[in-house]
């Protein structure tokens, strides 16, 4: 029984995988043919700034024809996300208690809508100042022609690194809606949030004190904003606490089940066999 169980859960996470790489494949063929068009937008900060005569090089003999394509890939699989975490979302519900899938929707859209908002504003803030200041700092006599590749893994990398600094305020609400800590002592640690925003800004991007800013400063203010809406939060405790009809709580009576379950199966493989 636990063993058909199992397999059940691996058949249906095999289909929840099939169905995440099937969308951001049909994504990536209906990117495919604009995969030049889409490296044109995404260069476009770049060649806004770079002087007058200069251009984007490559490299390598095969860069202008896989490098678009990487690029077509990876916008595929940013456009396709929030069917990703709605998959990720379908396996995981079954286990959930009603309180948490009325919590998890919620968290997915915002999660989504926080790391394509972070995405936003690295094309069209950070990348403008950043690129016109690396530009005008170039010493005499040295041409700026960044290769493509090289290009690419950098956008992407800053990409990254601010989609996952603007899920802040969703970090914020999940310690404090699971009882990890509270919006007064969250508060208090304030300074800390501050130092580590900064400290998380040098290490997720480039060596200079620009785009560390850049991320630094938007970190700490939407953890103010992710303290803001924690204040409306219940800590979990308050709802985990429910009890069946002998007293026991959800959590202990599914427990007890698969404990008994266990020794059940134990007792089953001691059987001699003839």
């Amino acid at each position: 029984m636990q063993g058909t169980t199992f397999m059940s859960h691996l058949l249906e996470l095999r289909d929840r995988l099939m169905r995440a790489g099937g969308a951001v494949l049909v994504l990536f063929i209906m990117a495919a043919p604009f995969a030049n068009t889409l490296y044109e937008y995404l260069a476009q900060p770049l060649m806004a700034s770079l002087p007058e005569g200069n251009s984007m090089i490559s490299t390598e003999p095969h860069g202008p024809f896989f490098v678009p394509f990487k690029f077509a890939f990876a916008f595929a699989t940013a456009i396709a996300m929030p069917y990703l975490l709605y998959q990720l979302w379908a396996f995981v519900a079954p286990g959930l208690y009603e309180h948490e899938k009325r919590l998890t929707v919620p968290l997915l859209v915002s999660s989504s809508l926080l790391f394509y908002l972070g995405i936003l504003f690295a094309y069209f803030a950070v990348f403008p100042l950043i690129f016109a200041f690396f530009t005008s700092t170039a010493p005499e006599g040295v041409l700026v022609m960044t290769d493509i590749n090289a290009y690419l893994s950098f956008v992407l990398k800053l990409f990254f690194a601010f989609g996952l600094a603007f899920e802040v305020p969703v970090a914020t609400v999940l310690m404090v809606r699971m009882g990890m800590a509270t919006p007064g002592s969250l508060a208090t640690k304030r300074p800390y949030i501050i130092v580590g925003a900064f400290v998380v800004g040098m290490v997720m991007t480039p060596p200079d004190i620009l785009s560390q800013t850049m991320l630094a400063v938007p970190v700490w203010l939407l953890f103010e904003a992710g303290l803001y809406f924690s204040r409306s939060i219940k800590p979990r405790s308050k709802d985990a606490e429910v009890e069946s009809d002998d007293g026991d709580t959800v959590l202990e009576r599914e427990l007890d089940e698969g404990i008994a379950e266990f020794e059940e199966l134990g007792t089953d493989d001691d059987t001699p066999r003839s």
